[in-house]
């Protein structure tokens, strides 16, 4: 199957082809095809740059340093994940990590005080989030992100592959577990994320990251007591051209 039987088929129909035909394939094998094969040059990797993100960075620097890697920065990142993210592209030789920022005036007019995480997460997660990446993933057919069905309940059931309109999600690790990827690192060497060893096993903005209890979810401590497990980027189809 090509990127043109994708665009023929569209969305959950190409999806559902490439993971009947991929499905026993290893990740460094589906990534290597995605990049290189059924996505050639329309292709990227969306990066929080946070507690698992090195495996996923470290295998395209060995595929093509070259594939762009979309990281966004919301200006609510911890400092750490800023200083992670220059260390790691340093390291592994990243030569297309795009760094996109929200909207400045949209920030003026919805959140000039940066405290609109306090009492609209969701709102928060539209405009300093997805509103951004929507804009920075047009023109591509599809985009790698480092999900896995560990990580929570509502990603028990996540597919290698996803529709997403004309687009196509890859999630390489679907399947790995939180010992894979620590297994991972240490035989490639790579330094997890400083925060990791604070209890922070999953981490996005400041204001809505707390530590993890042992036994509980990766991301358990996203958003917590607010009964909100996602940002928004994986809801529906990214349109960077909707009021989002």
């Amino acid at each position: 199957m090509s990127v043109h039987d994708v665009r023929l088929f569209g969305d959950q129909i190409a999806a559902s082809r490439l993971e009947a035909r991929f499905s026993a394939v290893r990740a460094t094998s589906l990534l290597r095809l995605a990049i290189e094969d059924l996505f050639a040059g329309k292709i990227a990797l969306v990066s929080s740059f946070g507690a698992d993100s090195a495996v996923l960075l470290h295998m395209i620097s060995q595929i093509d340093a070259r594939t762009p890697v979309v990281f966004v920065d919301t200006g609510q990142m911890f400092p750490e994940t800023l200083a992670y993210r220059d260390a790691l592209v340093s390291r592994f030789g990243l030569a297309d990590v795009r760094s996109v920022t929200p909207d400045p005036g949209r920030l003026s007019a919805e959140d000039p005080e940066a405290f609109l995480w306090s009492h609209d997460p969701d709102r928060c997660c539209d405009i300093r989030k997805v509103a951004p990446l929507a804009a920075a993933l047009e023109g591509f057919d599809a985009w790698i992100t480092g999900r896995k069905r560990h990580q929570a309940a509502t990603r028990a059931a996540l597919s290698l592959f996803e529709a997403e309109g004309d687009r196509v999600k890859v999630n390489p690790l679907a399947g790995w577990s939180a010992s894979e990827v620590i297994a991972y690192l240490r035989s490639h060497e790579i330094p997890p994320h400083p925060l990791v060893a604070k209890g922070f096993l999953s981490i996005g903005c400041l204001p809505c990251t707390s530590r993890v209890a042992p036994g509980e979810d990766p991301r358990a401590g996203r958003w917590r007591g607010r009964g909100k497990v996602e940002c928004g980027i994986h809801a529906g189809t990214l349109d960077a051209g909707s009021d989002i």
